[in-house]
């Protein structure tokens, strides 16, 4: 039996501390230019952030390719590995594959231009680069991408545990999709460790419960795997229901994205609240 529901929700993009490396004002790459016009990295993810929490995809992709522009013209190649990092996530999430996977390309690009290959900054984005992948149904060349990412991410000190936790719960999906089930489950055990160290981390756990339920469901069946995936679905209800969890858009958004597994299991009434907690969410932004 196939997957039914892919849940890669992490947000996985290059967050401006993660793709603004130390600048070595003595390595700078050939052809740099110190005359820079840099874009404003912070100001832009947060009106992304406004868009998305509106649900206005048509707003936020305008957003977007305007500052895309922008960091093209200013020489600006941080900003612009930013922006094509956001826009991947963009084309994903609304599944336009053609113009992700262009996005992907000139993203990777970028990365040797600026001298970033053993960088956070560069696994993360292939984090984000293989999770696009997969949901584009390409799960060899996400496979590929998480395996460079995770060399990095296990062997740099800055890595922190909520990135090493979205890396290890978006590349089980793919080692699913591949049939590698056993490898699937350790790294959903290592994104659960990983996420119990995050502050607000239950939201990613809650997913990774979710998932490992569908790789069940894949491995052996859903009726020989019931009991335990009836474990794994009224955990992620558990997590979706911590007190301390902020009722915010990024709690929308995994609430929308967990109600159809929800439904697909039988958890009728609790795929119901996920989506009535998302709509009032919504309609409060």
């Amino acid at each position: 039996m196939t997957v039914k529901k892919k849940h890669a929700f992490s947000r996985g993009i290059l967050q401006p501390d993660e793709y603004m490396e130390p600048r070595c004002l003595l390595c700078e790459y050939p052809g740099s230019d110190t005359s820079v016009i840099s874009i404003p990295q912070q100001r832009i993810i947060e009106k992304l952030d406004e868009y998305m929490s509106r649900r206005d995809y048509a707003g936020a992709q305008r957003h977007l390719l305007y500052w895309l522009e922008e960091a093209i013209a200013g020489g600006d190649r941080r900003g612009e590995l930013l922006v094509r990092g956001e826009l991947i996530g963009h084309f994903r999430k609304t599944m336009q594959e053609e113009k992700g996977m262009e996005q992907i390309s000139r993203a990777l690009e970028l990365i040797p231009l600026l001298h970033f290959e053993n960088t956070v900054s560069a696994a993360t984005a292939y984090v984000n680069a293989a999770t696009a992948c997969q949901a584009f149904n390409r799960p060899e060349r996400a496979l590929a991408l998480f395996e460079q990412a995770r060399t990095i991410y296990e062997n740099h000190p800055q890595t922190r545990p909520e990135l090493l936790g979205g890396l290890y719960n978006n590349m089980a999906l793919t080692l699913t999709s591949l049939g590698r089930y056993e490898e699937a489950y350790a790294l959903y055990d290592k994104a659960m460790q990983q996420m119990s160290q995050v502050r607000g981390g239950v939201l990613e756990q809650a997913i990774t419960c979710l998932n490992r339920a569908d790789t069940l469901s894949a491995d052996v069946g859903m009726e020989e795997a019931e009991k335990e995936i009836s474990i794994y679905l009224d955990q992620a209800w558990e997590l979706l229901n911590d007190p301390d969890v902020v009722h915010d858009g990024y709690y929308a958004f995994v609430c929308e994205k967990c109600a159809p597994s929800f439904s697909y299991y039988g958890y009728f009434l609790a795929a119901q609240e996920c989506s009535r907690r998302a709509e009032k969410i919504y309609e409060r932004a």
